[in-house]
């Protein structure tokens, strides 16, 4: 031992000194050596440093020193995990410790039985493990407040996954009701990878010194990209997976690796991929299992076991297993297709190499040129140490809506000026004014969840208090789910989200989960439970869960563009892909063939004498009504920039605008009016400062805004109070809570996660000034096609998407509508979509001008007939006459798209403006919009 690592022990007094020696703790980890000094003086620290290194036990041996010196009569410490998994984990690694100190070591989560909860309450344990949302529990009981006035540390595990969360934001406010109850505690935050520690630090101790002790992550990282060749035995393969050969090699490149390592974590960015490419290796009799959140608790445990226990070779995961769950020893990490952030990378590779001081060893398998350079960016900044910072949400007044009714609750009457110290001591929250809190508490009070007597500025709880804080202990979503039961076993196999179980869950139908083919006997809405039962058909559906898509970043985009502009001048000197792919080998770790293979894109752009899109050079190509502006800033600056054109071009053409974007491109359908120089005169005219107001006025009607409003509502307590007992549109909630907090904090989510206003803003400047050149195409570009449409991997067999659109083509035709004349208000006709005739006339006066309404409408009919002017009637009167525009405009395919569920003539409208290559395109469009209104319609029945 060197005498550092002498130092780092010696910090410790000489009871957990000998239980360093009973462990056989003989050498400190460089995560030790850093930060023990710290820790044992007592200082707020955060400790970076990889998974498996001991971060730890780095912060619990000061704090069972500590507590050895100090024995507390209440709690004194909390160890808070942002997964239940990591409690289980957590308690078998520090009980050894606690037994060998004679110090309690307990957990505390939403499972924790009552008996078990009331014994934690009169006898508290020295060290208590639990999760964010039990802490808001134990805030609120009153022995548990005694006992928690004892604490003296608080250990934070993850801590980058709560800081860039509503559920961090939450928690950091709760940090500060606990410093309001025990007064100065340590507060120590765990991490293996953070871009910005010191904001992150200042997160954690809501703005007081911190100790940042950081191990350089990137440097034990090695990490491949391979994008696999076809081989002859992939064009056997893809037969036997009913799948196409490209996604074979796939299978067969993971099917290897993990056969050339003793355990590997492969991880996939969706559910859905995992549940597909799991499906894939049970067809291969593979020791591979299947590992994500809408499995089972019983399902997941069993997994991990048999993979710590050598059963499985490999084990499918998405993101929850970058969290530290242990599996035991793994000596090698997959990445399936780009894992989208520097700091996902790091999170994952990083569990490969648990042995001190070990590399970690990681191959990111890729699917098509943009997957395969946005890995290269990726891998090279991991390997630079270049991490994205945590996008912490400031100010988010849900969460102060969440906090001032628990604040009370816990403390009684409360004076104003004491909510809004304690809140706005919490980082996150340190810029919001008491003004804003005043109306946040107006809000709660005509909600009846608080008192709040502004004229002594009191806040006193209700009738209400107590059962809005028990119901809204979490800041994460309520969303509805089925259980998924095996009929012969009668267990628990895992979860299915309410929007597929709508759109897809019928008697008879074969699903995917757990790697396995199922097919479904029963359905149980009251209980929420879908009966099935296994079977051994290799053509099913793949579970559909709602996710959003990771977002790349802008610098890693950015870094894509700049490869290309490396690229372009050797293509156009003569050189080929193979010798680019060369050049780049000296930069970024891939295999040459690899390299070749990605470059082929962009020579067959310059062959194609198409100008390359690069960071400093847009492209905007053109075919038909179909526009794509090359742009490699990543989701939401491209996000930000679609909305803004499709918004501006909409009011041109006085019609809607579709839009797409992803990493490198904005691609629109436009209608034919719309011409180049239009959208030339967007990016050439629009001013940058209106950038926020044009997307915000775009979000009104959205039906993404009104999902987070709605969401966010909940957390005020006011959705009920507005929706009363009928069904409420979007439009009418968007226009009720116009003007309030919570409509305030919708609109700052969304531009939180899906956009960034300022960094479209400066790209729309540096068009203006000719900093970014931006040149026109006309036709289409290999770079310009390269996008999701053709990237899209057809994991699910190709005969299952046929059979589920001929599945909603057969039901829509099959559904009743109403047609009804609105010329002559004379003729009503009651019918099946299939009868319709292909461009439906009235057979009294000869228009066109019909309406396609729900078989359940005849009210909308009296009130036109009528002349009703109730609001109500009024919005579905104009729906009406929105209906019969489109009918008249586009005959039988406008009635089949309103036909299906809760599509309106707006989305109607939306569907029917792209343009398709064929009529499945038309009916997958359809499905995703019956998704999105199942997905929300729960906020609206």
């Amino acid at each position: 031992m060197t005498e550092g690592d002498v130092a780092a022990f010696t910090h410790l007094g000489s009871t957990v000194r000998g239980a360093l020696s009973e462990r056989g703790f003989s050498t400190p980890t460089a995560p030790q050596r850093l930060a023990i000094p710290p820790l044992s003086a007592g200082e707020n620290t955060l400790v970076i440093a990889p998974t498996g290194s001991g971060k730890t036990e780095t912060a619990m041996l000061p704090v069972f020193d500590h507590l050895v010196e100090r024995r507390p009569e209440g709690l004194g410490a909390l160890y808070v995990t942002p997964l239940r998994a990591l409690n289980r984990d957590m308690r078998e690694r520090l009980e050894w410790w606690g037994e060998y100190l004679d110090l309690e070591v307990d957990v505390r989560h939403g499972d924790t039985t009552d008996y078990q909860r009331s014994k934690q309450a009169e006898d508290p344990p020295d060290v208590l493990i639990t999760t964010p949302e039990t802490v808001q529990a134990m805030l609120t009981g009153e022995r548990l407040r005694e006992a928690l006035a004892d604490l003296s540390h608080v250990v934070i595990d993850e801590v980058h996954e709560l800081a860039a969360s509503k559920r961090g934001a939450q928690l950091s406010i709760a940090l500060e009701r606990l410093h309001d109850l025990a007064g100065r505690m340590q507060r120590i935050g765990l991490s293996a990878t953070v871009g910005d520690p010191d904001s992150v630090g200042q997160f954690l101790t809501g703005g007081r010194a911190c100790e940042i002790r950081e191990i350089d992550v990137g440097s034990n990282v090695d990490v491949t990209v391979r994008n696999p060749e076809i081989t002859p035995e992939d064009e056997e393969l893809s037969g036997k997976l009913v799948t196409d050969a490209s996604t074979a090699s796939h299978v067969r490149l993971i099917r290897d690796l993990v056969a050339d390592h003793e355990s590997t974590l492969i991880f996939v960015n969706t559910r859905q991929t995992a549940e597909a490419l799991g499906s894939r290796f049970t067809e291969l009799e593979l020791p591979i299992g299947v590992h994500h959140g809408s499995l089972s608790k019983e399902a997941r445990i069993d997994v991990e076991d048999r993979f710590k226990d050598g059963e499985l070779d490999g084990l499918l995961c998405t993101s929850s297993m970058e969290l530290g769950i242990d599996v035991g020893r793994v000596d090698h990490v997959i990445q399936y297709q780009s894992p989208r952030q520097v700091a996902r990378l790091l999170q994952r590779i990083g569990r490969a190499g648990h042995r001190q001081d070990e590399v970690s060893s990681g191959t990111i398998v890729t699917t098509r040129p943009d997957d395969t350079f946005e890995a290269l960016s990726i891998a090279r900044r991991a390997r630079d140490g270049e991490v994205e910072p945590a996008a912490i949400h400031e100010g988010s007044l849900d969460v102060v809506a969440n906090q001032l009714p628990a604040l009370v609750q816990s403390r009684g009457d409360t004076r104003l000026e004491d909510a809004v110290e304690t809140i706005t001591r919490a980082y996150p929250f340190r810029e919001v004014t008491e003004a804003t809190i005043r109306e946040i508490l107006g809000e709660l009070h005509r909600n009846r969840i608080v008192w709040f007597d502004e004229s002594e500025d009191r806040i006193e709880t209700t009738g209400g208090t107590w059962q809005y804080v028990y119901a809204n202990l979490s800041m994460i979503p309520d969303e509805e789910t089925y259980e998924v039961h095996d009929i012969a076993s009668g267990s628990q196999i895992g979860t299915l989200d309410e929007q597929f179980v709508v759109n897809f869950a019928q008697p008879g139908e074969v699903f995917i989960q757990r790697g396995e083919m199922w097919r479904i006997a029963e359905i149980d809405d009251e209980e929420g439970r879908v009966k099935v039962s296994p079977i051994e058909d290799p053509a099913g559906e793949v579970p559909s869960w709602i996710g959003q898509e990771i977002p790349v970043p802008e610098p890693v985009a950015g870094e894509v563009g700049e490869i290309r502009a490396v690229a372009e001048p050797q293509l156009k000197q003569g050189a080929d892909a193979a010798a680019v792919g060369r050049e780049l080998a000296a930069r970024y770790p891939a295999a040459p063939e690899t390299l070749a293979a990605a470059c082929s894109q962009l020579e067959d752009q310059v062959e194609s004498e198409a100008p390359m899109p690069t960071a400093d050079r847009l492209v905007l190509e053109r075919q038909g009504r179909t526009i794509v502006l090359n742009a490699p800033f990543g989701h939401k600056v491209n996000e930000t920039l679609g909305r803004v054109l499709s918004a501006l071009l909409g009011q041109r053409a006085g019609g809607s605008v579709g839009l797409e974007t992803d990493p490198y491109r904005i691609e629109l359908e436009v209608p034919t009016s719309i011409a180049t120089s239009d959208v030339l005169a967007v990016l050439e005219d629009t001013d940058p400062d209106h950038v926020g107001t044009i997307v915000e006025l775009g979000l009104k009607g959205s039906d993404a805004l009104a999902f987070r409003l709605a969401q966010v509502s909940a957390k005020f307590g006011a959705l009920k109070r507005w929706q009363g007992s009928g069904r409420m549109s979007n439009e009418r909630l968007l226009s009720a809570l116009e003007n309030t907090p919570m409509y305030d904090e919708s609109i700052r989510e969304v531009f939180h996660e899906d956009l960034d206003v300022d960094r479209a803003a400066r790209v729309l400047e540096d068009v203006q000034s000719g900093e970014l050149e931006l040149i026109t195409h006309r036709g289409r570009t290999p770079v310009g096609l390269g996008g999701r449409s053709s990237g899209k991997e057809l994991l699910a067999p190709e005969n299952a998407d046929a059979s589920v659109i001929e599945t909603v083509k057969e039901r829509i035709r099959d559904d009743r509508v109403i047609l009804f004349c609105t010329h002559c208000h004379g003729w009503k006709a009651k019918t099946k979509v299939r009868r319709v005739a292909d461009q439906p006339e009235c057979p009294e006066c000869g228009s066109t001008r019909i309406a396609s309404l729900n078989p359940w409408a005849d009210e909308v009919v009296q009130a036109i007939r009528a002349d009703e002017k109730d609001e109500d009637q009024e919005e579905m009167t104009e729906r009406a006459f929105h209906s019969a525009s489109l009918v008249q405009s586009h005959g039988k395919q406008a009635v089949i798209a309103m036909a299906a569920r809760g599509v309106g003539p707006h989305n109607a409208a939306r569907i029917i403006s792209k343009l398709r290559e064929d009529e499945a395109d038309f009916y997958r469009d359809i499905l995703s919009k019956e998704r999105e209104y199942a997905r929300t319609q729960s906020f609206w029945d």
